[in-house]
């Protein structure tokens, strides 16, 4: 019941963002607007002459005039930061780019925060053409870090264990408190931290942006913060951070009315992200057809430890070739007074295959190695104790795992799951727990979840079962297809009702106490 009256909520959601696209475009293109080519006002394209006085005087023009068209022309346009201000579109023709500068005096900060394009409460604001944006991150960054150790400019936050300075880098794009945005066809590359950001704004809409950005840490491909009325529409993410990620980084910021369909994602974190920065809400959320590869972290990760609610989320259609993980679905507890909650969530149609080394070996700039010795990891699904995931629907889903599970590289016996760690305060992210008792799924405090249709398949052996279920209440399971060479793939503990079809039922056991014994000598 309460998932066919999310998808009416969903389908209702669907149609509102047609009608919104159709009265943003008729509102900000209805009419002609007039054009101000950067280079009326002084700018030269020779990739050298810092053009941000020139550029801006443009923005400035156009706003003061009720709206227009930055024009940037073919050519290679340097800069410093720029703020994008009400009415204007920054138009960029084919064959454009716009270059960030190196030297980190030409982005003094701006409402507390630097990038190379910027804004802060605007209304019709735009960035469209198929030029090219590059931020010249890794110049820029390292410029910044050279800075911090010559003693010019200290950075207080500075990351002395991997070597990275964290103020001064900013973003490619930071855009907050706006409302009515679009965003299309060009290419966003080599950020000095995060890529695409926007903070409470809303009525945003992305489509057929590319990211290319592995210049440097922290290279998120699109980040929203507390957005609400959100479309983002194929795209092409290359991203040594998480591809898309929805943020709630302090409390109050709520994410509501997503639609994420029909995009390409690589990264060196995870594909589609919740949190890790989670107080407020992320409600009525539709992700569909996306394509991961060689991703180090999760294709879909939805994640509650900062008292965030979660509710009325649809993933469907996903495939991930090279990934590490499938799906990581956790509420915990790491800030804030109380949990906060994750229910009703569909994941259906996906189909994953998990190497056993890392999927993003080839990257240049690689998220951090785990850094004690484990087997693969399975997808996990996992509340606290007295806090459980509830209402959670797993249909259609097929994930091929490596196997090659070794009782020497680490060892948890059935019989000790009561020693996996809850890790109530931790980092969200799927090797959290540390070594898991299964190679399959590893669910721990759920009340309500459905799987239906899932086949599991393994390249070479694993001692470990194929699922693990700790403390889960509602459990249904049905067309349940995993390796037949033992019949011990389901494990349950602590798990008063379930629902079980025939081969299912045939597939269960629950752990027995060790009865292990010294040798005889």
């Amino acid at each position: 019941m309460i998932l066919n009256t999310s998808s009416k909520i969903f389908k209702s959601y669907i149609i509102l963002l047609f009608l919104f696209q159709l009265s943003f475009n008729s509102e900000m293109f209805a009419n002609k607007r007039k054009d101000f080519p950067v280079t009326a006002f002084g700018a030269v394209a020779d990739g050298k002459t810092l053009n941000t006085q020139a550029i801006q005087k443009a923005i400035d023009a156009a706003n003061k005039k009720g709206g227009g068209r930055v024009v940037f022309s073919k050519g290679n346009f340097l800069s410093g930061s720029i703020i994008l201000k009400s009415g204007v579109e920054l138009f960029f023709e084919e064959g454009s780019t716009l270059l960030g500068s190196i030297n980190p005096d030409d982005y003094p900060k701006y409402n507390d925060a630097r990038a190379l394009i910027i804004s802060h409460a605007q209304k019709n604001i735009a960035i469209t053409g198929k030029g090219i944006i590059d931020g010249q991150g890794r110049e820029l960054a390292l410029a910044v870090d050279s800075l911090h150790h010559t003693g010019v400019r200290i950075d207080p936050s500075y990351n002395y264990r991997r070597l990275r300075p964290n103020d001064g880098r900013g973003k490619l794009i930071f855009l907050s408190e706006c409302d009515s945005i679009k965003v299309t066809d060009v290419l966003l590359k080599n950020s000095p931290g995060w890529v695409f950001s926007m903070r409470k704004s809303k009525n945003i809409i992305i489509d057929y942006v590319k990211v290319n950005s592995r210049a440097y840490w922290n290279n998120d491909g699109i980040d929203m913060d507390g957005c609400s009325n959100v479309r983002v529409t194929n795209c092409d993410i290359n991203a040594a951070d998480d591809g898309i990620c929805l943020k709630s980084d302090s409390p109050g910021l709520y994410n509501d009315n997503y639609y994420i369909a029909n995009c390409s994602i690589r990264s060196s974190s995870c594909a589609v992200k919740f949190g890790t920065g989670s107080y407020g809400s992320f409600k009525n959320i539709t992700i569909e057809n996306i394509k991961v590869f060689d991703t180090f972290r999760s294709a879909v990760a939805i994640e509650s430890v900062d008292g965030a609610e979660i509710e009325n989320i649809k993933v469907s259609d996903i495939t991930a070739v090279n990934t590490g993980n499938a799906v990581l679905i956790r509420l915990g507890h790491r800030n804030g007074e109380k949990p906060g909650y994750i229910k009703n969530v569909s994941v259906k149609n996906i189909k994953v295959q998990v190497p056993f080394g890392r999927p993003d070996i080839d990257y240049d700039l690689r998220g951090p190695e785990v850094d004690y010795f484990h087997n693969p990891f399975p997808a996990s699904i996992a509340g606290i104790p007295g806090h459980s995931i509830e209402n959670v629907t797993l249909e259609n889903i097929e994930i091929q795992y490596s196997g090659k599970a070794s009782k020497g590289m680490a060892y948890l016996p059935l019989w000790r799951l009561k020693d996996v760690l809850e890790n109530i305060k931790g980092y969200p992210e799927f090797t959290m727990f540390g070594e898991l008792p299964s190679w399959g799924f590893y669910v721990r405090h759920v009340d309500g979840i459905q799987m239906k249709n899932i086949k599991l398949t393994l390249e070479k052996e694993d001692f470990r079962p194929a699922f693990v279920f700790d403390d889960v209440k509602g459990l249904v399971m049905e067309k349940i297809d995993v390796p037949s060479d033992k019949n011990n793939q389901i494990i349950f503990k602590d798990v008063p009702s379930s629902n079980l079809d025939a081969e299912a039922s045939k597939r269960k056991s629950e752990p027995k106490q060790s009865t292990f014994e010294l040798p005889a000598r």
